[in-house]
């Protein structure tokens, strides 16, 4: 019999049944926005360092050579400026740049027009690339090897290959699922590049500099205050951002200061850490109804009436990095910093636990 509390289901309100502020993902009004806020340059992008410092060889390499950029793979949590390296990839190679995403290449016609429209050292981005079917990769090969596509006419005996060449071009796909890649099409990438959370050095100047585009006055410490609860992602960072930036327009004058942000940001339920209400909720779910765990991800998403790819794609990642949450073969478990931050009590340590620590 196990002795933990009974389930009980948790209403999270209102407020987190909507977007989240600190959802990584895009959301539709962010796409304009979005390319707005993108540096025009290298030397107007900031983090990822080393990603910036190989890229800029390869490509100087490339162009010195008269060649095509190698494919280029980008991979790592969303928001972190994979689509805005593939444009700068196209603007330093003063080439055009097709985009498009893996879901959206239904069928290989949808590829194949893609691809015999593209004009030579042109770059096609493929967002979500892990996302393609498998017929449509298969096109994808020979175009990415040798820049031709296969074409099967007719069937049977009377099937005929008909070998369509394309231009030479730079293929630049993304993903935030690296290991749900293909082998075949992982291997025919020459560079691949990861990228990791930023600093909060490194937001805080990313939110000065698109406070800057957007004209809006701030300071130091508001930029420091804003970067330090953006979850070590861009794109969270300008978000934040302009909800701030309502808020100090209606109620503090305009200028962003530590106070105008904290208080900006605590009305909307983002806490010092950048954790919101949902961050919160799966913290205590395992805190207090699970006694810290270990507990299963799918008890937790049956008490938070939330699916499970939602909290392992969104919620879990950032938690996992902070120290809060740590994954063992039984199931998550929050940490004594966890339990620190929502100022609660950690259970006392079990007698098996404290025998295990003395072995």
């Amino acid at each position: 019999m196990s002795d933990a509390p009974p389930e009980r289901k948790v209403v999270i309100g209102p407020d987190d049944a909507g977007e989240r502020l600190v959802a990584p993902e895009e959301t539709l009004d962010e796409t304009t926005l979005g390319a707005t806020l993108r540096p025009r340059s290298f030397d107007e992008y900031v983090g990822q360092t080393a990603v910036v410092d190989n890229l800029k060889i390869a490509i100087d390499a490339a162009k010195r050579r008269g060649e095509p950029l190698e494919h280029v793979l980008f991979y790592g949590p969303p928001g972190l400026g994979k689509t805005t390296l593939a444009s700068l990839i196209a603007r330093d190679l003063s080439s055009g740049m097709r985009t498009t995403s893996g879901p959206t290449l239904d069928k290989p016609k949808d590829l194949v027009g893609i691809l015999t429209s593209l004009q030579a050292g042109n770059v096609l981005f493929i967002d979500e690339i892990h996302r393609l079917g498998g017929v449509v990769e298969e096109f994808l090969y020979p175009a990415m090897e040798d820049f031709r596509v296969d074409i099967v006419m007719d069937s049977g005996a009377y099937a005929k290959t008909y070998k369509i060449p394309v231009e030479r071009f730079t293929l630049v796909g993304a993903t935030t699922r690296a290991g749900m890649l293909s082998a075949p099409l992982r291997e025919r990438f020459g560079l691949l590049y990861h990228l990791d959370y930023y600093s909060d050095e490194e937001l805080q100047r990313i939110v000065t500099r698109s406070a800057g585009v957007l004209e809006i006055p701030i300071d130091a410490d508001g930029a420091a205050t804003i970067a330090r609860r953006s979850r070590g992602t861009p794109r969270i960072a300008n978000r934040l951002l302009r909800r701030v930036r309502d808020f100090a327009e209606v109620r503090a004058g305009g200028e962003i200061t530590h106070d105008v942000a904290d208080e900006a940001l605590r009305r909307e339920g983002v806490d010092g850490r950048g954790l919101d209400r949902l961050d919160r909720a799966f913290l205590r779910t395992i805190a207090d109804q699970y006694r810290g765990g270990p507990v299963g991800i799918g008890a937790i998403a049956a008490t938070l009436t939330e699916d499970t790819e939602t909290l392992e794609d969104v919620v879990e990642p950032f938690l996992l990095k902070i120290g809060f949450v740590v994954r063992t073969a039984s199931g998550r478990k929050v940490t004594a910093d966890a339990y620190e931050h929502l100022q609660l009590a950690a259970p006392p340590e079990s007698d098996a636990a404290r025998q295990q620590k003395l072995l």
